[in-house]
């Protein structure tokens, strides 16, 4: 039951505690507050059990002797506890003493005798008449049996079912038992698990570092030390450790290993046991013992049930007969129902009585005294195997115990060989350290080139920028100085200028070795990482992180240790993924370094990895884990490279289509200029000349125009191109056709010039290819050594053709038909050439499309940036009005609080004072004094604060009426003194007029005292009345009677004579005493009885005598004789007296 003291309510109950040993139970009634203490001793009591070896639980807890019941929430009615004896647990215990079963014996009914219990049908003439009596006698007889059996046989089923019962406790404390056993061996069992995992993986380490030292001693020797980091002692890694000192650690490291693996083996054989035996334990039950017992007490309900309905049948015959017996004496029987007939159906049923039914009863009665038996040993047999379970159960507990206390040795242990074993791991991590230390050199190298071309890259980035400001400054002072002066403008400042930023980087990591990635295998080879053969087997999960400088194996390498690399991220310094084009460098040069920088820091990983984690620490399970997970990520990287693969393809398909429509194209201008060509070979030299001399100027005037016009009317032409090219990096394939279509626009706008002949058509072509290479120049301001040398070749493809043209055109009126055969051979060349050229244009064209859509994705993306850095811009503003306004609510509080401070603190202050001054003058005057003196501090106060505050005045008031309730205190302490001294003598003169009546008082109620008992001593000699003196003298019958003069007959009582004489030898011849009670009494005769009535009369003394005793019998005849030998109807008196006080008794021998 629940307590709750919070309330003062004391929580009462009844506390069930069962005896594990022998499975009795007690109640107890007891509080929450009663100690635990309390209930050992009361067990100690009724149980034998000593308290010192007295063991107590209540589920899984323990109960402590100093502990009140309230820690454990008892008493509670759904809550047992069991009691444990200790001393029975021991191994040297002896065995529990067999179960002693006490039954009341319950004996037979003696056999009916007519003699004993007569009936008045025993003496009539009739037979029949005179049997039925004997069937009454015999019936109930049967009956008095039959109740003896079934009183027995449920005496001795109840002592079944306590038994069972007991067996019931005894194996519910046994599961109490266990469970507290398998809460430590469970917690010990974890320990165990624990330290084997963490001894196993140890083992296997060391005993790989132990078997694989001299290779690993080898592998140091035979990797030299870079050029530039040999010295005289240090040639090769091996050079790093001494190798005398560590043959010395890798012995005493075996021994200790050896060691320590027998000692553990021997641990883990004690645990294995301690394992088995608490397996064991708990595979044997007593639940077994209890259900074979339960049902066989079920199974012997039947014969309690077959005797249940015998007594009934024994009852219902006993009243058949009693009331035929009746019948007859009432002279009640029917004319139809005879005695003879009636005594004949009376037979059947005696037989039956004695044939059946009482066999039946005692047949039951055997059954359950056989089931008494069996009950007896399954009780034994359970007392037993209790005992010998808690003894099995207490050892399992030491050998826990002792188990808990080996496990901080071997966890010390352990921690001691894994510091020995410390040496041999750094010889392990040299090799890979060695690695990890060239790949950061490597990282480093490439790192330092991107961050290099970043400055560079700001700087032209700030250059652009003043550029652009310069600009829009000339573009100001152009529109508005045509208003406005020149020197206000210089005094306005407006003529000045940006000055250029220098972005200067102090050169860093001078220091670093010269060497690159592919020096990396031939320096610190990919062996150093560990010679388990276990690592060999998996070899695919590293033979995948090569040192290639291909972007593929990069990816391959990041899959592979992709669970590490959240613990280890070495890339947080380079922004972002995105190949940025660097000032300086290319973009093929971009992508090495950072791949290379990427590739470096993912071997410093794995070599930081192997030292860490070995493959001999992993198990199998975990180990074939991470292979599948870095084979799942090689997976999906090679499906998204044959994706990446497949959209490459497609592209070259629409590349080979432009391809395919440029060459029938450049068909086309063949024919054309064959057909061109044959048509001047008909006209004459002459017209030939004048015709080529028109040609050429016309063909020079055009070209200066067409120049111009063509540069004017294709620039929007070609921004709507980079812009269609730009969105269709976003739009996938189709968008490439619509570039193609750009392209064949250029070619139709340059095969459709008004010009029909050869050197303007192909001017025109020319003039469309140097017109989109200007066009992207523009478009993409990259000034590496990539675009320049793009630029460059796009300039050189522009500017020949003019030349060969203009050569052309001044060989043909002079050549003969060699010459044009020749010619048009060199222009058929030329035209392949140019061909060629333009599908390089075409190519670098499409890669500054790809630029263009790269800059347009940044440029969208910069202006959600933009747009959101507004956003938080505005929010901020917001922030930050709200917080000024807030901050000047809480200034106007703070200083409305320290104004308000500052008032309280002068008023505290003032305060203070006049506390002081009124404690000054409290402590100075005396008690006389003081109301004289709190008058003056108030006419003081008065007088000296002539600018007071409320606070002052307040104060003043409450001493000037302290002062007055002060004044009127002293005179009522004055009045009340002289009170007290008036008192004082009145209460003085009082007491001695009290002592003197009360010394009068006491003489005259001794005075009455001895009056009153002169009067009592007079002895009466008339009649006696109560509180009277009579004397009573011994006669000769041996009474005492009352000495009278007129009234005889007065008998002193049996009691008044033992009081008077008990304490003496010999009798008194006179008794004098106080009359207290006086009893009236009159001689009656004896009544006469008849013969029968005598008889009946004996028969009621016999009993009455059998059953009261002869103190009763002896009683009732002295209460119906005469004693003092008187006639009947003389009237006599007995009378009671008491002693009187100081009365010496005379009794002289008589």
């Amino acid at each position: 039951m629940s307590s709750n003291a919070s309330v003062g309510v004391i929580q009462m109950g009844k506390l069930v505690v069962h005896i594990a040993e022998n499975g009795h139970s007690y109640e107890l009634e007891c509080d929450e507050y009663t100690l635990v203490e309390a209930v050992q001793r009361f067990l100690e009591s009724v149980s034998g059990i000593p308290f010192n070896d007295q063991l107590l639980l209540c589920l899984d807890m323990k109960l402590e002797s100093q502990r009140p019941l309230s820690t454990y929430k008892l008493p509670s009615d759904d809550q047992d506890v069991f009691l444990f004896n200790k001393a029975r647990m021991r191994s040297n215990s002896p065995l529990p003493a067999p179960e002693q079963v006490e039954i009341i014996d319950i004996s037979d009914p003696p056999l009916p005798s007519s003699s004993h219990n007569p009936h008045p049908l025993d003496d009539v003439s009739d037979p029949a008449l005179k049997a039925l009596p004997s069937y009454e006698r015999q019936f109930r007889y049967h009956f008095q049996c039959g109740h003896a059996i079934y009183s027995r046989t449920l005496a001795k089923i109840e002592t079944c079912e306590r038994l069972l019962q007991e067996q019931k406790v005894q194996e519910r404390a046994l599961e109490i038992a266990r469970g507290n056993l398998d809460h430590f061996y469970k917690i010990v069992l974890q320990n165990y698990t624990d330290f084997m995992k963490c001894y196993s993986q140890q083992h296997r380490t060391h005993t790989n570092l132990l078997v694989n030292f001299g290779r690993d001693m080898e592998k140091l020797r035979s990797v030299r030390l870079l050029p530039p980091l040999q010295t005289a002692n240090r040639k090769c890694l091996l050079d790093f450790v001494k190798e005398e000192n560590l043959w010395k650690t890798v012995e005493d490291c075996s021994i200790s290993h050896r060691q320590f693996e027998n000692k553990v083996s021997e641990f883990k054989q004690e645990f294995g046991d301690l394992k088995r035996n608490t397996e064991t334990l708990y595979s044997g039950k007593a639940s077994f013992l209890v259900k074979d017992l339960d049902l066989a007490i079920k199974d012997h309900q039947r014969f309690i049930n077959e005797q249940k309905s015998i007594m009934q049948a024994l009852s219902k015959d006993v009243n058949t007969v009693k009331k035929l017996v009746d019948d007859c004496l009432s002279s009640e029987l029917s004319s139809s129902l005879r005695p003879h007939d009636a005594v004949s159906a009376l037979g059947p049923m005696y037989d039956s009585h004695e044939k059946s039914y009482l066999p039946k009863m005692q047949a039951c009665d055997r059954a359950i005294s056989s089931l008494l038996d069996f009950c007896r040993d399954k009780k034994n047999e359970m007392n037993i195997f209790v005992h010998n379970y808690m003894q099995k159960i207490a050892y399992i507990q030491y050998t826990i115990k002792d188990v808990r206390y080996k496990f901080s040795v071997f966890q010390e242990a352990l921690k001691r060989q894994n510091d020995q074993f410390e040496h041999l791991k750094v010889v392990r991590g040299i090799g890979p350290a060695y690695r990890a230390c060239l790949a950061e050199v490597v990282r480093r190298k490439a790192s330092m080139k991107i961050y290099m071309g970043k400055a560079g890259q700001l700087a032209e980035k700030l250059a652009t920028e003043r550029n652009a400001e310069v600009r829009r400054r000339e573009e100001f002072l152009k529109v508005h100085n045509a208003y406005i002066p020149r020197d206000i403008l210089a005094s306005m400042g407006l003529y000045d200028s940006p000055n250029p930023c220098d972005v200067n980087v102090t050169p860093f990591d001078t220091n670093l070795l010269d060497i690159d990635l592919s020096d990396l295998d031939r320096y610190a080879p990919e062996s150093l990482f560990g010679p388990s053969p276990k690592s060999e087997k998996h070899g695919a999960s590293r033979t995948s992180l090569s040192t290639s400088n291909d972007g593929s194996q990069s990816t391959e390498v990041e899959g592979s240790v992709v669970d590490m690399h959240e613990r280890y991220d070495f890339q947080d310094r380079l922004e972002g993924s995105e190949l940025v084009e660097i000032a300086g460098t290319s973009k093929i040069e971009v992508e090495n370094a950072k791949l290379k920088a990427e590739l470096a820091s993912k071997i410093a990983l794995l070599c930081s990895i192997s030292t860490e984690l070995d493959y001999e620490s992993l198990d199998d399970s975990k180990l074939e884990n991470i292979l599948k997970t870095a084979a799942e990520k090689t997976s999906e990287a090679l499906h998204l490279k044959d994706e990446y693969e497949k959209h490459l393809q497609s592209i070259i398909k629409v590349k080979q289509m432009q391809c395919e429509s440029y060459e029938k194209r450049i068909q086309e201008l063949e024919q054309r200029l064959s057909d061109q060509y044959l048509r001047g070979h008909k006209h004459s030299p002459d017209d030939d000349r004048a015709g080529s001399a028109v040609s050429i100027a016309k063909t020079d005037d055009e070209n200066k125009s067409e120049v111009s016009a063509v540069g004017e009317m294709h620039m929007p032409h070609a921004m709507e191109e980079v812009s269609c090219a730009s969105s269709s990096i976003k739009s996938g394939l189709p968008d490439h056709d619509k570039a193609q279509e750009g392209l064949d626009d250029n070619m139709t706008d340059s095969s459709t010039m008004l010009n029909p002949h050869l050197d303007s058509s192909m001017r025109d072509l020319h003039r469309d290819k140097a017109h989109l290479s200007d066009k992207d120049k523009k478009q993409t301001p990259f000034t590496d050594e990539g675009m320049a040398l793009t630029a460059s070749n796009m300039a050189v493809s522009m500017s020949q053709p003019a030349d060969v043209l203009s050569y052309e055109t001044a060989v043909e009126p002079s050549g003969d038909a060699k010459v044009s055969d020749g010619l048009v051979m060199e222009l058929k060349n030329a035209l392949a050439e140019k061909s060629s050229q333009l599908d390089n244009a075409e190519t670098k064209i499409q890669e500054l499309m790809d630029k263009v859509s790269k800059l347009g994705m940044e440029l969208e993306i910069n202006q959600k940036l933009l747009d959101e850095s507004q956003l938080n811009c505005a929010h901020l503003e917001n922030c930050l009005h709200e917080a000024r306004k807030e901050a000047q609510t809480h200034l106007c509080a703070a200083d409305r609080r320290a104004s308000e401070y500052s008032t309280l603190r002068v008023s505290a202050v003032k305060m203070h004072g006049l506390f002081e001054r009124l404690r000054s003058c409290v402590l100075s005057a005396g008690v006389a004094t003081f109301a004289d003196s709190l008058r003056a501090l108030a006419q003081s106060l008065g007088s000296c604060n002539e600018n007071e505050d409320d606070s002052t005045a307040e104060f003043r008031e409450c001493v000037r009426v302290l002062a007055d309730k002060v004044s009127i205190l002293s005179r009522q302490r004055a009045e009340l003194l002289d009170r007290y001294s008036k008192a004082e003598a009145a209460n003085e003169q009082l007491s001695k007029e009290l002592t003197e009546k009360k010394e009068l008082v006491n003489t005259l109620y001794m005075k009455h005292q001895l009056e009153k008992q002169a009067n009592k001593e007079k002895l009466s000699f008339g009649r006696l009345e109560v509180h009277e003196i009579a004397a009573f003298v011994l006669n000769s019958a041996g009474y005492y009677e009352a000495i009278n003069r007129n009234c005889p007959y007065y008998y002193l009582s049996a009691e008044s004579v033992a009081l008077f004489t008990d304490h003496l030898p010999i009798r008194p011849s006179y008794i004098v005493g106080q009359v207290v009670h006086i009893e009236r009494q009159t001689v009656k005769s004896p009544p006469s009885t008849s013969p029968d009535r005598a008889e009946s009369t004996r028969d009621c003394v016999d009993i009455l005598t059998s059953e009261m005793g002869p103190s009763r019998l002896g009683s009732k005849s002295g209460s119906t004789s005469n004693p003092y030998g008187l006639h009947v109807g003389c009237e006599y008196f007995i009378v009671t007296v008491a002693m009187l006080p100081d009365t010496a008794i005379h009794s002289p021998a008589s």
